[in-house]
């Protein structure tokens, strides 16, 4: 169990270590399969889950089978805090990306636990302000940004959850398909794939299946703007 990950989760951080680790001790853990979803939309919601080890993705279908993948979290974050607010129906399917150990906490725990250290409910709100903010950037990004330029924005998203540092570069071992990063972009998987082959060519990126090896950061960061 990778603790020092999940105590680095909003839900722990206005506690101290002995609170933080009797708290995770009463939480239940969750083994997900590699493609298994733990809750789809329109479920029931009265669950905040941490991420110890592995990855999900959480995205939305539309009407006509098209998917939108809204975002990918790796260890140390959380979501379905928003139970805890309106206990109601999931806003998105949550799905492992590989083998993802989590753990839980029910929407009656949540409230006795803040009843007890209150400041834990300002670092909560906090994260769902850094999700409604990215949210909105992301909406902003759509209307406003090109395609590659929302491809170098992932990539570099991504690396600050799953980049790991290597001899030339920034490894991002992130795990999606090109469909899937594709959905992350909001683009077609040709588009997509357009944008990484030109990074690729201009020696920015080198792919590496489902993993890209950033080689030129600053450059990607110029492109995002």
């Amino acid at each position: 169990m990778n603790d020092d990950a999940v105590l680095q989760a909003p839900l722990f951080l206005a506690i101290d270590e002995e609170a933080s680790r009797a708290l995770l001790r009463t939480m239940a853990r969750i083994d997900l399969p590699r493609g298994r979803a733990l809750f789809h939309e329109g479920d029931p919601g009265d669950r905040l889950y941490v991420i110890s080890s592995g990855t999900v993705k959480l995205g939305r279908r539309a009407p006509d089978g098209r998917e939108n993948l809204l975002s990918v979290l790796g260890p140390g974050e959380m979501f379905g805090e928003l139970s805890l607010f309106d206990p109601g129906p999931r806003t998105a399917t949550a799905t492992a990306v590989n083998d993802t150990l989590l753990y839980e906490l029910s929407h009656d725990e949540l409230i006795a636990w803040i009843a007890e250290h209150p400041p834990v409910a300002i670092h909560l709100l906090q994260a769902l302000a850094h999700r409604l903010r990215r949210t909105n950037e992301a909406l902003a990004d759509l209307v406003f940004a090109d395609v590659p330029g929302r491809v170098a924005k992932a990539l570099l998203d991504l690396s600050t959850r799953f980049g790991e540092p290597v001899e030339d570069g920034l490894r991002v071992a992130h795990g999606l398909t090109q469909e899937e990063l594709a959905q992350l972009v909001g683009a077609s998987r040709e588009t997509v794939n357009k944008a990484l082959a030109d990074f690729t060519t201009r020696g920015w990126v080198r792919r590496e299946g489902r993993a890209v090896v950033l080689l030129d950061v600053e450059r990607l960061e110029r492109r995002a703007r």
